[in-house]
């Protein structure tokens, strides 16, 4: 066994001719086990947020999404999209055509986006799972044109479940130019009925302004015949989705992008990772604030030690272990809270997944969920406890080697 260590055990367990050295080195195991428990729990947290986020996105988001470098449009029946139309692992398809409008019913108005899709735009997505209202998922009939309004949008402009009268929708026109005497020549009107639904995403990106209708309504709305905004795709189950979406990229060149979900709400997501990261750093000062006890528990032992310094120099220990002795003792002292805190935080984040035991809000309901979400990432608690120990091993090293030059 080795030598040093030996000794730092001995005297990590054994009773001191001091009572407050074994009450010192408790207190700082605590501190750095509730650090580490912070540490765990918190960027638990985080995660759970993190995937609670994309699951909402998931019900409107495509699995891919291929967009155009240049312009906003591009041809619908481009060869580069034909092919990747017809790669075998692709099993859903969907054009769509998005751009600004706005949308009127009775006094209220509001500016909108139109979401022109195919009538499969169901089957590339679970928008079905997130509506609302006794109607059904339908885009048109006949000679009618449905909109599926997100339901903050609904509310302002107070239309309910199903439209009293058609929604007004107003696109301006891409020829020609603006006749001031009587600007609603400007502007190309056409109208939508409700099927009966609305949406909910639980995200105000979409909730407050975002239409869902047929891509011929948004294309004759904005006179754009024959053009799409994107391809959104679907893929086998499967598939290897790295694999693909690489080969994607590879068919589309450089004149079109292939974004899978994360990379579509890209802004979103590097946000919550960026509060993430604070909250890391943050908490790892807290952390090395709880070492400080460390220090003290440390400098105490190294006191009340000297007579034992004294024999094990006569026994034929030298300088160099008799330092190890005590940067262990430091160190192990690190690892027990290290250990307890991440046991602990694991511990408090499987209860608030069962139970739920910190809600979001007075009244179920209130929010997107009723309690805060909790996901645990294994990579998450390894970084955590080897931060633990790095700033615990740190804290300890300059400490021991200071005292021991000037008491031992």
């Amino acid at each position: 066994m080795n030598f040093p260590f030996f000794i730092a055990r001995r005297y990590l367990f054994s009773k001191k001719s001091t009572h407050a050295i074994n009450v010192i080195s408790g207190i700082s195991a605590v501190g750095v086990a509730v650090a580490t428990m912070a540490l765990v729990v918190t960027l638990s947290v985080f995660n759970g947020f993190h995937d609670l986020v994309a699951s909402l996105f998931t019900n409107i988001d495509p699995q891919l999404k291929v967009i155009p470098v240049k312009g906003k449009t591009a041809p619908a029946d481009d060869p580069l999209l034909t092919k990747i139309r017809q790669m075998p692992e692709v099993e859903v398809a969907t054009e769509t055509l998005q751009d600004m409008a706005l949308a009127t019913y009775g006094d209220r108005q509001a500016m909108v986006i139109i979401k022109g899709v195919e009538d499969n735009f169901d089957s590339l997505t679970h928008i079905k799972d997130i509506l609302l209202g006794n109607g059904t998922f339908e885009l048109h009939a006949a000679d009618l044109n449905y909109g599926i309004l997100g339901i903050r949008l609904a509310e302002t402009l107070q239309t309910g479940y199903t439209f009293r009268e058609s929604l007004k929708i107003y696109a301006p026109k891409r020829e020609g130019q603006l006749n001031m005497a009587n600007p609603e020549d400007g502007f190309v009107e056409d109208e939508l009925y409700s099927p009966g639904v609305l949406f909910m995403v639980k995200q105000a990106k979409y909730d407050k302004n975002h239409i869902i209708t047929s891509i011929a309504f948004a294309r004759n709305l904005f006179a754009q015949q024959g053009m799409l905004s994107s391809l959104e795709i679907r893929l086998k189950p499967g598939s290897d989705f790295e694999a693909v979406k690489s080969r994607m990229q590879q068919v589309a060149g450089e004149k079109y992008h292939v974004y899978d979900r994360f990379e579509q709400q890209e802004d979103t997501f590097k946000i919550m990772k960026i509060e993430k990261l604070m909250a890391y750093i943050f908490l790892t000062f807290i952390l090395m604030v709880a070492c400080f006890n460390i220090i003290g528990s440390i400098s105490m032992l190294i006191i009340d030690k000297k007579n034992d310094v004294v024999t094990l120099r006569n026994l034929g220990a030298n300088d160099k272990q008799i330092v190890r002795v005590f940067l262990f003792e430091g160190r192990m002292i690190s690892a027990i809270g290290a250990v307890v805190g991440i046991l602990v935080g694991l511990l408090l984040c499987w209860l608030q997944q069962q139970y739920g035991l910190v809600g979001l809000g007075r009244s179920s309901g209130s929010f997107v969920v009723d309690s805060y979400p909790v996901s645990v990432h294994p990579d998450d608690v390894i970084v955590v406890f080897f931060t633990v120990i790095a700033v615990g091993w740190i804290a300890v090293w300059y400490p021991v080697r200071y005292f021991a030059k000037r008491l031992l």
